[in-house]
């Protein structure tokens, strides 16, 4: 049965607990909202959807909405032109998401044609290749959720977008308990041919989070920082993953970089559970101080909605705010999204672009990143806040490691 979000009255006006309503977007004068219901005791996807007023219409369209990015914008954003060509064959990208999008293996293809992309085999056979599993690997999917739908949808062209010539295989957990996305998070990660997993959902840290870090970080792992600002999450802090938070990129009409700073709703927090790790120990000297666990982020990504990316997918989210699962109703076609849920897979495909770095697991990924810090590995991030604090480097860029952006952003995959 469909689960409807509570609601109450207040002072006339009607609240809706959980995902964010539409907020100002300054770039383009658009709005956004998130697409996932947030129901209590499970985690939800990050995925923010461009919308036409505040809790309108997402912009849908028959074409990529004006301004939003695709994947040559964001390859030279992030220096990874060069890079992107043949590089990632043979690898395979894993997303770990809820519920299941009836009409992904279309939308990929779809995505992959417009921005002149060769096709990708969803047949289970050539290369690259899309597959499609349940949470235990096997074929019967979960039900239809338009929310999650979305969110799969922005997960698997981000990574077509990054790397092209990379196998992808989604993971589709039968609900977005914390139980069933650590199931398909074990299979993500066992996966044949897996280099990275990306995972763009979190959810509020637990006291007994540290018992579930085990199921993340076999390969390099990505989890989403947060669309929600300061605030740490899980399993964003997770020690054996990668944390990914957000940042608003501003191109010139060339395609070259003009500004990149923090964005106002990425998440960045110090941990209340995760012990303080050996790559990020100089968080206990001078100038830092004030955070004795894990922090987040460790890099950063585009994010913001009003710089956001072009997504298509067919099964319109009408409904995805308020049930869960909810079926595919409404517009539907191309439309503009942002939230660390872009940022993620764009991480994990930079990841799989390096070959890996020949990481066992994702605290070596993270150890790795650390020791590569420098300008000519990451793109400093030194403008903009995600919300007020102490100490104020956890939610405020500077030279250097910040909370909202980490080390920074790829310039290139000497980092990863």
């Amino acid at each position: 049965m469909s689960r409807v979000r509570w609601a109450c009255a207040l002072s006339g006006a009607l609240v809706f607990l959980g995902a964010g309503v539409a907020q100002a977007a300054p770039r383009w004068g658009r709005y956004h909202r998130s697409v996932c219901a947030a129901m209590a005791g499970e985690m939800h996807c990050l995925a923010q959807e461009a919308t036409t007023s505040p809790g309108g219409s997402p912009l849908a369209s028959n074409t990529p909405p004006a301004g939003s990015y695709g994947p040559a914008q964001l390859q030279a954003a992030y220096g990874l032109s060069a890079a992107s060509g043949s590089k990632g064959a043979g690898e395979t990208v894993a997303i770990v998401d809820a519920y299941n999008e009836p009409y992904i293996r279309n939308d990929i293809n779809k995505y992959r044609s417009q921005y002149g992309i060769a096709a990708i085999s969803t047949s289970g056979s050539g290369a690259p290749s899309f597959t499609v599993v349940n949470q235990t690997g096997g074929t019967k999917l979960p039900r239809t959720d338009s929310g999650w739908g979305d969110e799969e949808a922005l997960d698997v062209e981000m990574v077509s977008a990054i790397c092209p010539s990379c196998s992808v295989v989604l993971v589709e957990a039968s609900s977005p308990t914390i139980a069933n996305l650590d199931t398909a998070e074990r299979t993500a990660q066992s996966y044949a041919g897996v280099v990275a997993v990306s995972n763009s959902w979190n959810g509020s840290e637990f006291s007994g989070e540290i018992g579930d870090d085990g199921y993340y970080g076999k390969h390099p792992t990505t989890v989403a920082a947060g669309d929600s600002g300061t605030g740490a999450a899980w399993p964003t802090t997770s020690p054996n993953v990668t944390a990914v938070g957000g940042t608003t990129l501003n191109l010139t009409s060339s395609n070259t970089r003009a500004s990149e700073t923090v964005w106002s709703g990425g998440g960045s927090g110090c941990s209340a559970y995760e012990p303080e790790q050996p790559f990020q120990s100089f968080l206990l000297s001078s100038p830092y101080g004030g955070c004795a666990h894990r922090a987040e982020a460790d890099v950063a990504a585009d994010a913001d909605p009003s710089t956001g990316v072009a997504v298509y997918d067919s099964c319109g989210d009408a409904y995805s705010y308020y049930f869960e699962p909810a079926p595919c109703a409404g517009s539907y076609g191309w439309q503009q999204f942002g939230g660390t849920s872009v940022a993620t897979p764009i991480i994990a495909s930079v990841f799989a672009l390096a070959g890996d770095n020949n990481s066992s697991s994702g605290n070596a990924a993270d150890a790795f990143l650390y020791a590569h810090d420098s300008s000519a590995n990451f793109y400093d991030v030194t403008g903009g806040s995600n919300g007020s604090c102490s100490p104020s480097w956890i939610c405020t860029a500077d030279a250097g490691y910040d909370g909202p952006t980490g080390l920074g952003t790829p310039n290139g995959t000497g980092g990863f």
